[in-house]
């Protein structure tokens, strides 16, 4: 088998070998995979973190020696807390802007080692946050299909990251992470931190938030706000209507 690891800030995971294809999720610095398949622009992989199958351009990354994939696989390396923290590339003293959730792999002291590469981390990393707390940070966040940062996110990568800045591990898509946790049966019991899921007209799921309180929730629908909840689903003030219609409650935490 091949490994590789992302060297950049990001890198888009595409359904296809095509700059032209959607980008279905993210590789954030730092997160390594398995490499599938390759042709002469693109490599198809597998990540590491929540095992998702996409395709990355050649020349977005580094490849990643077998002892060094396992170990990251084995002890998780430390994570970036902020929405933004820079790293200082030694090798031609440029600066990558390192999206929250971030792996800070192989660090020694403030220095990311990656093969040759070496990467200061500038300024603080951050810390956990209360879930609440963390959630809101991401208020405003426009939605992007496929995203998981500040600059753009979708709904499952939205609950994915703030459930990874809590330590707690969830899958990629929101038909995926409602395989998880243990079933509320009643909103009124909902409370902060459970995942409300929402179906379309076919029974599939296809949206996720966060719940504030057996009232509220926080997810990301045009932007990441917080909308009235109940029994029937999500209430939007702003469009004076019912935009998503509640299958089920989960609790992880």
């Amino acid at each position: 088998m091949e490994y590789g690891i992302c060297n950049l800030a990001l890198i888009p995971l595409r359904a296809e070998p095509s700059d032209k294809s959607e980008q279905v999720s993210q590789i954030l610095f730092g997160e390594a995979f398995e490499i599938l398949e390759w042709t002469d622009r693109w490599v198809k992989v597998v990540t590491a973190y929540d095992e998702y199958e996409g395709w990355i351009g050649r020349l977005q990354f580094v490849m990643l020696g077998h002892i060094a994939y396992k170990s990251l696989k084995q002890v998780a390396p430390p994570i970036t807390y902020r929405a933004v923290t820079q790293a200082w590339k030694k090798p031609d003293n440029s600066v990558l802007y390192l999206p929250v959730g971030s792996a800070l792999v192989f660090l020694k002291g403030t220095t990311c080692h990656i093969n040759n590469e070496k990467f200061e981390i500038i300024g603080e990393i951050g810390e956990t946050e209360p879930l609440d707390v963390t959630a809101k940070s991401f208020l405003n966040t426009p939605y992007l299909w496929g995203g998981r940062t500040h600059y753009g996110i979708d709904c499952s990568g939205f609950t994915q990251a703030v459930y990874k800045l809590q330590n707690v591990y969830l899958r990629r898509d929101a038909s995926m992470q409602a395989e998880q946790g243990e079933t509320v049966d009643f909103i009124s019991a909902a409370r902060l931190g459970d995942l409300a899921f929402f179906d379309n007209d076919e029974g599939r799921i296809t949206h996720v938030g966060i719940m504030l309180n057996s009232s509220e929730i926080i997810h990301a629908s045009g932007r990441v706000k917080i909308d009235s909840i109940d029994s029937q689903g999500v209430y939007s003030e702003e469009q004076k209507r019912y935009t998503h219609r509640l299958r089920i409650i989960k609790r992880l935490i």
